[in-house]
């Protein structure tokens, strides 16, 4: 990749760059995986004349924008569900995304990468739906979830757990509440959508009655 930082007609001011270390921070994410998304042309980034790499703020505060506001960009209607999806692998997040709008149903579907990200986007505007993965960089799922039903007013929001880790380590760590389903991956996606069915199915009954009152 071009050093541009060796040329001072365009040299960078600093403001303009950060290091891959203080982008992981921003991000949330592992150094490892910054260099990755580095790599696959995910981040802007070049390095310096000493070697060491520098990515661009902007290319940062866009991945940012995408993972705050990743989504179906659109509210559902009356009887339909607005979805979180908490995981930090972008592959899956965009399965995600492409699987679940594939599907003929009103969801509203939000992505986040890192708990802190899900504890603020459920302060927003709590989901009715939030499907975490439990290991996750910063506030993981499990302390994701525990603050959650500690809080009185989440209570009718339905948690989904998708997990690579095993219910041993699970109990290991503590244990889940009662009130959260489990699922291991590969992402369940059929036993996914006969959730949701069911989900639409009960809030149109319940509009109905509702209805008749």
């Amino acid at each position: 990749m071009k050093d541009i930082l060796a040329e001072p007609a365009v040299r960078a001011a600093k403001d303009d760059y950060c290091t891959t270390r203080e982008a992981a921070s921003r991000l949330g994410l592992s150094l490892g995986k910054i260099q990755q998304m580095v790599e696959h042309g995910e981040l802007k980034a070049w390095k310096t004349s000493g070697g060491h790499r520098r990515v661009s703020v902007r290319s940062v505060e866009e991945s940012l924008r995408e993972r705050g506001t990743a989504g179906s960009g659109w509210t559902p209607g009356p009887g339909g569900l607005d979805l979180l999806i908490a995981e930090d692998n972008l592959d899956l997040q965009k399965l995600y995304l492409k699987t679940l709008q594939s599907w003929d149903m009103p969801l509203s579907i939000q992505v986040v990468s890192n708990g802190i990200d899900g504890l603020i986007r459920i302060g927003l505007r709590a989901p009715d739906v939030l499907i975490v993965d439990l290991m996750m960089p910063g506030i993981d799922g499990f302390e994701l979830i525990h603050r959650l039903r500690a809080n009185p007013d989440l209570e009718e929001m339905d948690i989904i757990v998708v997990t690579g880790i095993g219910r041993e380590m699970i109990q290991e760590r503590g244990g889940l509440p009662d009130t959260v389903s489990v699922y291991g991956k590969p992402v369940p996606f059929h036993e996914l959508k006969g959730y949701l069915q069911a989900k639409l199915a009960q809030r149109r009954r319940v509009g109905v009655k509702g209805h008749g009152l």
